[in-house]
């Protein structure tokens, strides 16, 4: 199936976690779309791989850890010095960690709401003056975990919640200065950290029987809504959280019979 058609030509894009999953599907579409992108994560050859085969003007790996707040307003002032400007934002590095609440590391946790939540605290704040200039937009990517609850995710759940309602009101902050910021919310996607779960047919049968499309998604079924976020098409379109899910949280719960 052909991927919806956008141009981004002349737009800079930022986007982190963009050397697997999701991320790199995001970054990918839009070098398709022929962006100015820039892609940051910890591992320098992941960032390398998902940039091969597009012009080098228009393409730079920055290696960043995003749970240092230093090394995140170095990353976004090196993007702004490299291409001049900076129009999308795309905030979507995540950590994850499951298990019940009393076996949670307390290391896990920190870490975990160092990559959800302090990283996008941190990210937004730097990057707002430039998105102000340039009149851009920010999206971020939550989950449908962080619109209700799920058995033996509380820390994961909690940090996703955050992302989302700290999307809406920054949507109302930043309205009046001319910047949207909106997120999109997967299920479960696989990528290289649930494909070896999502291989055993047995195993996935509990997810796909929430799924109205019948399949769990791929990254390259989130991608086209982040696009469309960032594109002239949604220009009237701030403070959301666009669930892209495959119609998971059209559900009550119960079981498809």
């Amino acid at each position: 199936m052909r991927t919806a058609s956008f141009d981004f030509t002349d737009t800079v894009v930022l986007v982190t976690g963009g050397g697997t999953g999701i991320g790199a599907a995001i970054t990918r579409a839009f070098l398709d779309a022929s962006a100015t992108v820039a892609v940051s994560g910890r591992r320098a050859d992941r960032l390398q791989q998902v940039l091969e085969g597009h012009p080098a003007e228009r393409t730079a790996a920055v290696q960043t850890d995003l749970t240092d707040p230093a090394q995140v307003r170095a990353m976004v002032d090196q993007v702004v010095d490299r291409f001049g400007r900076l129009d999308v934002v795309v905030s979507n590095a995540a950590g994850y960690a499951s298990g019940p609440l009393t076996e949670l590391p307390d290391e896990e946790w920190a870490q975990m709401r160092a990559t959800n939540v302090d990283a996008l605290f941190h990210l937004a704040k730097h990057a707002h003056p430039h998105l102000v200039s340039s009149g851009g937009t920010l999206i971020a990517t939550s989950s449908v975990s962080g619109m209700r609850g799920d058995w033996g995710q509380a820390g994961y759940n909690a940090t996703k919640a955050a992302v989302s309602n700290f999307v809406r009101s920054l949507a109302l902050d930043w309205g009046a200065d001319g910047v949207r910021v909106n997120a999109v919310a997967p299920a479960f996607t696989i990528t290289e950290i649930t494909e070896q779960l999502a291989a055993d047919e047995q195993a996935m049968a509990p997810f796909v029987n929430r799924v109205a499309l019948g399949r769990p998604g791929h990254p390259e079924d989130i991608a086209p809504a982040v696009l469309f976020l960032a594109s002239e098409g949604a220009r009237y379109v701030t403070g959301i959280v666009m669930p892209v899910d495959g119609g998971t949280s059209a559900s009550t719960g119960q079981p498809h019979v």
